[in-house]
């Protein structure tokens, strides 16, 4: 069985998740099943951190769609931080670096949202 950690922990922003291991067909459940434990409010972010992630399957694709549309059902967003090389170059030649927006580290992400009672 593949081997997946996650770790949760929140900010000002949002919950942020860290992926470790292999994001794949055995083990991409384990995302599905955390995201409606989640505490997403409207307006704020949920970061997915893949700096652990030594591989990542079409299940584990499947997993981070499911988190985006998990995010965009509470009317927060998302954005991906540290996508390893291998990933984003999935994610270029299908498209979803269009859909993601990325970081290059949680603490980015954080800096880059801006909380809804500040928003234009």
């Amino acid at each position: 069985m593949t081997q997946l950690a996650i770790r949760t922990r929140t900010t000002p922003a949002g919950p942020v998740v860290e992926l470790t291991g292999e994001l794949d067909y055995d083990s991409a459940f384990q995302v599905r099943e955390l995201l409606p434990g989640l505490a997403l409010q409207d307006g704020q972010q949920l970061v997915v951190d893949l700096a652990g992630v030594t591989f990542c399957d079409s299940s584990g694709i499947t997993a981070l769609l499911a988190a985006r549309n998990h995010a965009l059902a509470a009317r927060a967003g998302i954005a991906l931080v540290a996508v390893p090389g291998h990933i984003s170059r999935i994610f270029e030649m299908v498209g979803l670096d269009r859909v993601f927006r990325t970081h290059p580290t949680a603490q980015e992400a954080e800096a880059a949202w801006t909380p809804p009672a500040t928003r234009a």
